[in-house]
């Protein structure tokens, strides 16, 4: 079926290309005419937070969402009359702006209390609290901000900040453009060709473009977070341009043999496409895994990566053959006008995801390049950048022999060095950031620093006390609760009682300040003393339901969700990628290698995931403060990573076992499979971690976490597991390597990854191309 799709798509590729066309204008207009609905609420189900936020959007419509506020300092003080006459004039202007529902400003009689009182800074620290539509999005809220920040007043001694989720600044993701850019030199150098090189870069282009519409789209009928698509963007990058990579190697290969276009392109989809759409369903179902967790958010998160990955991998085996056959014969060429404009368009990718002005000429310099070397022959000359070695002069081959010479030492170095970077792992802390981890300088993280200094850490993260009332009821017994609250250990500041109707109330709502900021674990613990200790005895003493919610107890709910299901999730994903390996190389230990050695390489990636945004190890240099690890980080990075790991590991044990099959040494068939195989492995590993990587020049934190992760473990997976540990412990198990229990071969599924080459072909591939 493979061969005669790329058969069929290298013949008529203006079908294809069509097809593709007219896909993307109807899921462009689809987008335009409904449009996104991402969302920034993430709620745990069937927890106490989550039945309090129900009885806050019921009865306090405007109660539950994430907290706005405009923090100010006066050198002068707070009750400056120059001071106060410009802020509330301020207030009174941001209660007109469209989304805004009310400000309680702190000169109101009921907003006395948010002046400081608190150390040095009391009375020279003040906020207004706004109340904003149900419903308001991050870009509304943005919109808000910025309406806000052109009314503020300026005066000297003031300063005025803006507090809240809805405010914190984001810039369009654009640090792909940096992963692209490197992609150009890595694809020049694995193909040779300037041409090969921009076909894969074309075809990840198009299946990411496809994907983040269809994601768009889905965000309408599935709750989405508000960076899926961003993610999206970042996974189905390196996994596209890997694909197509694999793809291409190959046509180039049965081109070079003297085979037709479509002869070529056929047998490279049915041997590396085979394995591309086995690469892709792997990543898919681990992502789905994720659906286990049981929460839409986590649902949504899991949707949006799969659907860009299953578009890229569909793009891979069917737009990549069109362009291959509208390229035929030239991929083979390289001129040096073509390297010449591919350095500029490089250049210029650069100079958008750094924001370099004077490095985007590099288009127009592309351009003019391109038409030189039509006319002038110096630019039209042709260039080889890769030469043909025998297999046995390959570094990757005298690499291979140096580790199997030494592969008890490098099995145990290796084993301890990833070990000993997976050490942070015992430390992590789950939960999620907030404007405290924003970098310096940003009017979310000056707000957040005031609020800090002047009402104490709790005041960033109050939590809410709600419960409903029978009919009739006053708020008599509603006081004493406050009093009973003031008294917990950790508590600083309770409200009193607020009625949703002071004439006939049937909810009322405390806010409670705790001592701790919201990442403190001793925060966690004030939450559980509330629900277990402290509000059980109020509710049997009262008759009451009080629940204890809002924004950081949703979190905390959140969060111990996670890490209780999350092992449910990691068993699945290791017990289906241990049978599949089994039925893929018909071994017991092969299997269980795998498995141990992706344990390793994800054990160390978070290990220095840990380091860098929770210790802060060089957090200077990303932007970032400490805090905690987002809960739902490990879990993606585990489904990419086993996904991604997979690849690898197929790409390169195919190879180790067919030699083997061939010959019947083991040691001959490490060798020769690593030396085989290294070049596209390095290639596509450098990819990867330069696109992964790349993300993290990006705002949101979340993005760079997962960044420096997939590009840690992508990076660790390439050098210290295929270039170490696959060929220092093959060599150490010999022929047990591919040892299985006759009974369990015999029931075991045949599964052919990739077909095994003809006979008279294995001496054929005895050279590979290196870079020079």
């Amino acid at each position: 079926m493979l061969v005669r799709l790329g058969r069929f798509a290298s013949s008529h590729p203006w079908r294809i290309l069509a097809a593709w066309v007219i896909t993307v204008a109807m899921l462009v207009g689809a987008v335009v005419t409904i449009g996104p609905a991402f969302t920034t609420s993430i709620t745990a189900p069937a927890s106490e937070s989550t039945e309090g936020l129900d009885i806050l959007s019921t009865e306090f419509p405007n109660a539950g969402g994430d907290p706005a506020t405009i923090v100010y300092s006066a050198t002068q003080g707070v009750d400056d009359p120059q001071v106060e006459a410009a802020m509330t004039e301020l207030f009174d202007a941001t209660k007109e702006i469209d989304g805004v529902v009310n400000v309680l400003s702190p000169y109101s009689p009921i907003g006395s209390s948010q002046i400081s009182t608190h150390g040095d800074s009391a009375g020279q620290i003040a906020y207004a609290q706004l109340v904003l539509e149900a419903g308001t999005t991050t870009d509304e809220g943005a919109a808000i901000g910025e309406q806000i920040a052109s009314l503020a007043p300026e005066i000297d001694g003031v300063e005025i900040a803006l507090g809240g989720d809805m405010f914190r600044h984001r810039e369009p993701p654009n640090s792909e453009m940096l992963g692209i850019a490197f992609a150009i030199f890595v694809l020049i150098v694995a193909f040779g060709s300037v041409l090969a090189m921009g076909l894969p870069i074309a075809t990840a282009l198009a299946g990411v473009g496809t994907g983040v519409l269809l994601t768009a789209l889905m965000s309408n009928v599935i709750e989405m977070p508000d960076f899926a698509a961003t993610i999206g963007i970042m996974i189905g990058l390196g996994v596209g341009i890997d694909y197509a990579l694999f793809i291409v190697t190959r046509y180039q290969e049965h081109l070079e043999r003297g085979e037709s276009v479509a002869c070529s392109v056929g047998a490279a989809l049915d041997s590396a496409g085979r394995a591309v759409l086995f690469a892709g369903v792997t990543v898919v179902v681990s992502l789905l895994g994720m659906l286990l967790m049981g929460i839409t958010f986590v649902t949504g998160l899991a949707i949006a990566a799969s659907v860009t990955v299953m578009v890229t991998m569909i793009a891979s085996v069917t737009l990549l053959p069109a362009l291959i056959g509208l390229a035929g014969h030239r991929i083979q060429v390289t001129r040096r006008g073509g390297l010449l404009a591919s350095a500029f368009v490089a250049l210029a990718l650069l100079g958008v995801a750094l924001d370099v002005p004077v490095l985007r000429l590099g288009v127009l310099l592309a351009v003019v390049a391109a038409v030189l070397a039509r006319f002038w022959g110096p630019l039209n000359k042709t260039v080889k950048i890769s030469s043909d070695k025998p297999i046995e002069e390959t570094f990757s081959y005298r690499w291979s022999r140096f580790v199997q010479r030494r592969a008890w030492i490098i099995t145990i170095s290796a084993t301890v060095v990833l070990l000993i970077a997976a050490i942070p792992v015992l430390s992590m802390q789950l939960g999620f950031a907030d404007a405290g981890n924003d970098p310096e300088g940003t009017t979310t993280r000056q707000a957040y620093d005031m609020l800090e200094e002047g009402f104490g850490p709790g005041a960033n993260g109050p939590l809410l006390l709600v419960t409903e009332l029978p009919e009739g009821a006053n708020l008599t017994g509603a006081k004493q609760v406050t009093q009973l609250l003031e008294g917990v250990d950790g508590v600083v500041k309770v409200s009193m009682p607020i009625p949703n109707d002071p004439q006939q109330p049937t909810a009322v709502l405390w806010q409670v300040i705790p001592e701790t900021s919201p990442q403190d674990e001793a925060t966690v613990d004030l939450v559980h003393d509330l629900r277990d200790n402290v509000v059980p005895q109020i509710n049997e003493a009262a008759g009451t339901d009080i629940k204890v919610t809002g924004p950081v107890a949703a979190n905390i709910d959140f969060s111990e969700y996670l890490s209780q299901r999350i092992w449910y999730f990691y068993g699945a994903v290791l017990l289906i990628s241990f049978l599949f390996l089994m039925v893929v190389f018909r071994s017991v230990l092969v299997p269980l290698k795998a498995v141990g050695m992706n344990l390793l390489a994800i054990g160390a990636a978070y290990g220095i995931v840990v380091a860098v945004f929770q210790w802060g190890w060089g957090g200077d240099l990303l932007g970032i403060s400490p805090g905690p690890i987002e809960p739902f980080i490990p879990m993606m990075l585990f489904a990419i990573v086993f996904g991604l790991s997979m690849d690898y590991e197929v790409f390169l044990l195919t190879r180790i076992r067919e030699e083997y099959d061939t010959y019947g040494d083991n040691s001959a068939a490490v060798a020769d499979g690593l030396a085989a195989t290294a070049r596209v492995i390095t290639a596509a590993a450098l990819i990867m971690v330069f696109v992964f990587g790349s993300f993290m020049l990006e705002d949101l934190r979340t993005v760079k976490i997962l960044g420096l992760g997939l590009a840690a473990a992508v990076a660790i997976d390439a050098t210290v597991i295929r270039m170490l540990l696959v060929p220092a412990t093959m060599e150490l198990l010999g022929d047990k390597n591919w040892w299985i229990p006759r009974w369990l071969d015999r029931v075991l599924p045949n599964l052919v990854v990739e077909p095994a080459r003809p006979t008279d072909d294995v001496d054929a591939d005895l050279t590979v191309p290196e870079p020079v």
